[in-house]
């Protein structure tokens, strides 16, 4: 009996070759679909584990807009007059 890892695995590899050349671009497309459905799935908490007796916390942000209001006038600054003499 031959256990050599390449003769024992060569028809696998024949098998697979053989599948991605007549069905490579379905796979491809199949793949593609399947990775954005486990991204949603991971991004909707999918991989959150859930306790039951946990409080349930939400966090908001607020935003206050105040109104417009003047400017103050500039300060008032008096020189005194230079009076030649």
């Amino acid at each position: 009996m031959n256990l050599n890892p390449a003769d024992v695995l060569n028809p696998v590899f024949n098998f697979l070759d053989s599948i991605i050349q007549n069905y490579g671009v379905y796979l491809f497309l199949a793949f593609v679909w399947l990775s954005v459905l486990v991204l949603v799935w991971v991004f909707s908490s999918g991989l959150h584990r859930k306790f039951p007796n946990q409080p349930h916390v939400c966090a908001g942000i607020g935003i206050v807009i105040q109104p417009h209001t003047p400017p103050s006038p500039p300060a008032l600054i008096i020189f005194p007059e230079y009076a030649p003499g």
